[in-house]
């Protein structure tokens, strides 16, 4: 059993000079996060990665993320909260991924490859909020759909931010549409909002 929280690691080096050297070690190896007394547990643990734009070939992207931290509990997810850089602090074309322990933020994860995302494109001023809401909604439970959920990637752009929702099952339409439900409902997006539903497959096939 681990500490009552994990150590924090701040974001890797946010400079575009910087070399990616990716996790330094295997998070699928780390001791179960444990839960202290009076902390109100989670459904699951969840891992916070952050890294840059890069190529999209596994292997290259996969050294481009790195590990943040983790929570198993209302209590250590704020603690990690609280010593993060705010998204629109963050320079253009980084990303956050808040992810079930177990699945790595990559479509070629096993939990994700058959899987999709809804995509939210989000003004500036907006982002801070919604990345704050839909990480809490996801951590609530607050979607209905049981383990579908994977995670949820905010990715900082120009001179809009991306916001996305990933699930396991991209042809269960009742899940999907029930996530995108529930999206309209937590960040109060007016109906004309466009929001896209994007399987991954249909990613893989330029790889």
């Amino acid at each position: 059993m681990t500490n009552k929280y994990d150590a924090l690691k701040p974001y890797a080096s946010d400079s575009d000079d910087s070399g990616d050297e990716g996790t330094d070690f295997d998070v699928d190896k780390l001791e179960t996060l444990g839960v202290g007394p009076g902390e109100h547990k989670l459904q699951y643990t969840y891992c916070l990665w952050f890294g840059k734009k890069g190529s999209h070939r596994a292997a290259e992207y996969g050294k481009s993320l790195h590990f943040v931290g983790r929570c198993a509990s209302v209590e250590q997810w704020w603690t990690l909260y609280c010593h993060l850089n705010k998204p629109t602090v963050l320079k253009p074309f980084r990303k956050l991924h808040l992810f079930k322990n177990g699945i790595k933020p990559m479509w070629e994860d096993p939990g994700n490859v058959r899987g999709g995302k809804w995509v939210i494109r989000l003004k500036k001023n907006k982002t801070d909020r919604a990345w704050e809401n839909v990480c809490m909604a996801m951590l609530g439970e607050q979607f209905l759909v049981g383990p579908e959920i994977c995670g949820v990637v905010l990715s900082t752009q120009f001179p809009e931010d991306l916001l996305s929702v990933w699930n396991r099952t991209a042809t269960d339409t009742t899940s999907t549409n029930r996530i995108r439900d529930t999206l309209r409902r937590i960040l109060n997006l007016p109906p004309s909002t466009h929001m896209e539903y994007k399987p991954h497959c249909d990613s893989l096939k330029y790889l």
